[in-house]
């Protein structure tokens, strides 16, 4: 099996959610011809913003590696990327210590590997994965390792790529016969010797007043509107993001405006009912982007949390990006729950760097 390094490679994109790894692919020269996705906003929203792509929305269980080398030009694949759901290992649910089902379809994807053989491998994942999911995690490791792969991976900060957030990411990266190295940092907390991390400020200082969710139903503005959005907020959240202080934790709060679970010897999450400070990256973007009382969610300034819009910016979705649904709850997850676009890009360029490196390989 040989590569043309004249042609373009091709890819698909496992459990592609609304794009953000799509975006990330083409941006680094990949033609994706297959994605897949059984939510169906997640779906409706991918298709939108990439005609061209060929989309299974099914339960990938039910997907064979047949059908995706029907859809390349050579019968092969160059690529095959995902970010398999894997909340039950993730920081924020790690407390709970609950199973989850969908934690078995890391599996999945592996079944999709040996079906297709592609010519390298590229998974994001949690960095829970690598110690609380170690037992889905090595297994997979040791079977590439048998297809001959050569498996490379790590946890990366997605801010020193370019993304105005703080955000860690485990990436396993495997090539058939060859190594793919993880790609260098673009980016740097104290900018000295390379880029300074993007700031909020620079992310979404610009923008203009957006619209309540409640204004923006009166207007008849939805599905077509740019989502720059936010949630109504009750009054009694308003006099606690009015007492926070940007960058800080709840504590700052004052006890008597902190809510019951909060008072006394409260030990849980930190970010929460807190603001983004205009000279930092935001907080992980969560699918609880615009709601007070799941992250650290307020603007830096403003007496409200950040918009859907500004959510997307901190995970440089494009400006013109269409999220195809009319339910505030289901955009904020396709937004949250994406591969930040300009991370993908970075580990995408590294991919296309090796294989074509690599193309004479059998």
């Amino acid at each position: 099996m040989t590569i043309d390094s004249t042609s373009r490679l091709q890819a698909v994109d496992l459990f592609c959610g609304g794009g953000g790894l799509t975006v990330g692919l083409k941006e680094a020269g990949f033609s994706v011809v297959g994605a897949v996705e059984i939510e169906p906003h997640a779906a409706s929203t991918y298709q939108v913003n990439h005609r061209n792509t060929k989309l299974f929305v099914q339960d990938i269980r039910h997907l064979k590696g047949k059908d995706l080398l029907a859809l390349t030009d050579s019968g092969y694949l160059d690529l095959l990327a995902g970010c398999p759901p894997c909340q039950g290992f993730t920081s924020l649910t790690s407390k709970y210590r609950r199973e989850d089902p969908r934690n078995e379809l890391v599996n999945e994807m592996l079944r999709l590997i040996e079906e297709t053989h592609p010519k390298a491998v590229m998974m994001e994942n949690v960095p829970g994965l690598a110690n609380r999911g170690k037992t889905l995690l090595e297994p997979m490791v040791n079977r590439l390792r048998k297809l001959g792969y050569e498996v490379n991976m790590g946890v990366l900060q997605v801010a020193d790529y370019g993304v105005p957030q703080f955000r860690k990411r485990l990436v396993l990266l495997a090539g058939h016969g060859f190594k793919i190295e993880l790609p260098e940092p673009t980016h740097s907390r104290d900018g000295k010797a390379r880029q300074k991390w993007q700031t909020v400020r620079e992310t979404i200082g610009h923008l203009p007043q957006p619209l309540t969710f409640s204004e923006a139903k009166r207007r008849g503005a939805f599905p077509t509107l740019d989502w720059h959005v936010v949630r109504d907020i009750a009054p009694r959240n308003l006099r606690r993001l009015q007492a926070a202080k940007p960058g800080e934790s709840w504590r700052t709060i004052p006890a008597e405006l902190r809510p019951p679970c909060h008072q006394g010897e409260y030990k849980g999450f930190s970010n929460v009912y807190g603001r983004m400070n205009w000279e930092d990256v935001s907080p992980t973007i969560t699918g609880g982007c615009t709601t007070l009382s799941k992250g650290r969610f307020g603007h830096p300034e403003q007496d409200r949390t950040i918009s859907v819009r500004e959510a997307a910016k901190l995970q440089t979705f494009p400006d013109d990006y269409v999220f195809d649904t009319p339910y505030m709850d289901y955009v904020c997850k396709i937004i949250g729950n994406a591969l930040p676009c300009n991370f993908a890009t970075a580990v995408s360029a590294q991919c296309r760097k090796t294989l074509e490196t690599n193309s004479d390989r059998d």
